[in-house]
């Protein structure tokens, strides 16, 4: 804690103006409509920066849906006629009990960079995270956060002459599923996902990860979006239960568009969370085996993660104990008031 709130701390631009058009570029807030052409830039830019995996129309729509998501403030698109070419959106998502988090997301289509639109879109969401950094009366850190594959030198270098400093490291470890798969043995009841466990997984969800790096609760309408999704796979994932409670879990997506760029096709393990008072038990690898073994079971080549290569909870131990290896590294960069 500190003892001023971010709204004396932060420097509130009064007005965060719009980029100015240049070349042809025309630089308006998003709607719904655009949607469908900013997942088509983010398609490109992850062909250069990241093709292991590449962002969903549905993804967009979740985020731009969100209660804590002004469309005409939070969001910018630069259009080359009816063509995306780059984009933004201004992220301060709830639940902010240890600290004030506003993500700043986006990017600029390879066939347009070097033409300085990357700076006018980074200037831009730096003007709106800092207002809404500035507007909270928490006192409470606050961070501007941002995130980019190591391998994408442009994103890195613009991130940077900004100001941002790495905070953080993320690793992301793969398993091929053809390799065995040993059963790790937990006297515990092991289930899939069910509907009516989806609000228990949840609180143990934020128990879980509220001694991670960053994290903060993920509220309702957070948790029914994700576990709303078209590309969630309950039959895939495992719940540790004590009795009536939750106290273990791994979730899983699938998302098939990320399999072209991978070469193979996959199961990405979202979450993997013991609660605090259950830690120790061997609860983590008895679930990860037996997701790991119901991925083998349906068909798919390899299990993904991202794990932070300092997490305090031994987690990347854990998963090169089971065989996962590193294939990916990715930066969190952040800019703390």
């Amino acid at each position: 804690m500190t003892e001023l709130p971010l709204s004396a701390r932060v420097p509130r631009p009064t007005s965060v103006e719009l980029p100015a058009d240049a070349e042809g570029i025309v630089w308006r807030a998003a709607t719904m409509d655009d949607v469908a052409g900013i997942q088509a830039c983010e398609a490109q830019i992850a062909e250069v920066d990241h093709p292991n995996y590449t962002t969903t129309v549905e993804e967009l729509e979740e985020d731009f849906d969100h209660s804590y998501v002004d469309l005409p403030s939070d969001t910018v698109v630069a259009l080359d006629g009816d063509e995306v070419v780059a984009w933004g959106l201004v992220l301060m998502p709830p639940g902010q009990e240890t600290l004030v988090r506003v993500i700043l997301i986006g990017g600029v289509g390879p066939s347009h960079r070097g033409r300085g639109l990357g700076r006018r879109l980074m200037s831009w969401l730096e003007a709106r995270g800092m207002q809404r950094l500035a507007d909270s009366d928490k006192t409470l850190p606050g961070w501007l956060m941002a995130y980019a594959e190591e391998r994408a030198e442009s994103a890195n270098r613009l991130i940077t002459r900004f100001g941002f400093t790495p905070a953080r490291y993320f690793l992301e470890l793969r398993r091929s599923l053809d390799e065995p798969i040993a059963e790790v043995p937990l006297d515990l009841a092991i289930v899939p996902f069910d509907r009516s466990l989806s609000e228990r997984v949840r609180v143990a969800r934020n128990d879980a990860f509220r001694d991670h790096w960053g994290s903060q609760p993920t509220n309702e309408e957070q948790w029914d979006s994700f576990v709303g999704r078209s590309t969630f796979r309950p039959e895939l994932c495992a719940i540790a239960m004590a009795g009536d409670e939750v106290v273990g879990f791994v979730i899983v997506t699938v998302t098939e568009e990320d399999w072209p760029g991978q070469g193979f096709s996959s199961a990405y393990i979202e979450l993997v969370g013991v609660t605090r008072a259950w830690r120790g038990r061997g609860i983590a690898p008895a679930v990860l085996a037996r997701s790991l073994q119901l991925m083998a079971d349906a068909g798919l080549e390899k299990a993904v993660l991202d794990v932070d290569s300092d997490s305090p909870t031994g987690a990347l131990g854990l998963y090169t104990g089971l065989g996962f290896v590193e294939s990916n590294r990715s930066i969190n960069y952040n800019r703390v008031f």
